[in-house]
C-alpha cells in the first residue's frame, strides 16, 4: 500500500462510482480526504463509510460548473488542512446522441462539467501546489479518446480536452515539483454507466466483456487503484502520461 499520511487530497465527484471508490482507497492509505460533489448526502456518505472504516475525510457541496465556487473550494481546502498534496478531478457526465442531433446546448452542457470543471480545479489546484513545490493532479479522461465511438461526440471531445490540459499542466508545472496525469479507464459499472432497463445493461455488460481481453467490464475499485498509484510517491517520475485501467480493451502505443 502506498503510503499519504499527513497528505491532503480533494476529489471531486467522490458521492459515487469511481470517486467514492478512489476516496475511500486514498483515506485507506492515510491521506485526510475532502470529498466534494454537488450531490451533498452521496458526498457525506462516502465520508460515513471512510469514517467507519477508521480514516479521515470531510464533504464538501461542488458544483464544478460554478468556477468561482470551485476555486473557492479549493483554497478553503489549503486553509483547513494547511496544503493540497492530490486533486482527482474525477466529477464528469455523460451524454449521448448521433452527431446530426447533437446540438450546441449538449455540447456546451458538457464541456461545462467534464472539461471546464476540471479546468477550474486544477487551476486552483495548481496555484498552491506550484506555491509548496509540489502536488499531484489527476483528471478522469476516457477510453472513448482512443477509438470514434457512435453517439459519444460531446462526451469524446470533452475527455480529449481533458488530455490536453493534462499534458499543458505537466508541462508548465513540472518545473515546480507539481505532476499532472490522466487516467482513461475502459468499461466501468458505475451509475454513470447504468442503464433504466435492466436487460438492456446485462447485454451491453455483456458484449464489452467479450471485447475486452480480460473477460470482463470493471468496477469503481479497478480505476481507484490507479488513482492512488499517482497520488503517491510510487509514481513520483510520471508526468504528462495517460494511464488506462481498462481490461486491454484499447491497445494504443
Amino acid at each position: 500500500m502506498a503510503d499519504l499520511t499527513g497528505r491532503t487530497a480533494l476529489i471531486t465527484g467522490a458521492a459515487s462510482g469511481i470517486g467514492r471508490a478512489s476516496a475511500r482507497l486514498l483515506a485507506e492509505a492515510g491521506a485526510t480526504v475532502v470529498c466534494a460533489d454537488r450531490d451533498e448526502p452521496g458526498a457525506q456518505q462516502t465520508v460515513k463509510l471512510i469514517g467507519e472504516a477508521g480514516g479521515a475525510a470531510y464533504a464538501r457541496a461542488l458544483d464544478v460548473t460554478d468556477g468561482a465556487g470551485t476555486a473557492e473550494a479549493v483554497r478553503e481546502t489549503v486553509r483547513t488542512h494547511g496544503r493540497l498534496d492530490v486533486l482527482a478531478a474525477i466529477a464528469g457526465i455523460m451524454h449521448s446522441s448521433p452527431v446530426l442531433e447533437t446540438d450546441e446546448a449538449d455540447l456546451d452542457r458538457v464541456l461545462a462539467v467534464n472539461f471546464k470543471g476540471v479546468l477550474h480545479s486544477a487551476r486552483e489546484a495548481a496555484r498552491a501546489m506550484k506555491e509548496q513545490g509540489s502536488g499531484s493532479i489527476i483528471t478522469m479522461a476516457s477510453g472513448a479518446i482512443d477509438t470514434g465511438m457512435s453517439g459519444l461526440l460531446c462526451y469524446s471531445v470533452s475527455k480529449a480536452a481533458v488530455v490536453q490540459l493534462t499534458k499543458t499542466l505537466a508541462t508548465e508545472l513540472g518545473p515546480y515539483g507539481v505532476r499532472a496525469n490522466a487516467i482513461a479507464p475502459g468499461f466501468i459499472r458505475t451509475p454513470m454507466t447504468a442503464r433504466d432497463d435492466a436487460t438492456a445493461q446485462a447485454r451491453g455488460e455483456e458484449a464489452m466483456a467479450r471485447a475486452t481481453p480480460l473477460g470482463r467490464v470493471g468496477d469503481p475499485g479497478d480505476v481507484a487503484g490507479t488513482v492512488l498509484f499517482l497520488a503517491s510517491d510510487r509514481s513520483a517520475f510520471m508526468t504528462g502520461q495517460i494511464l488506462r485501467p481498462n481490461g486491454g480493451i484499447a491497445m494504443p502505443w
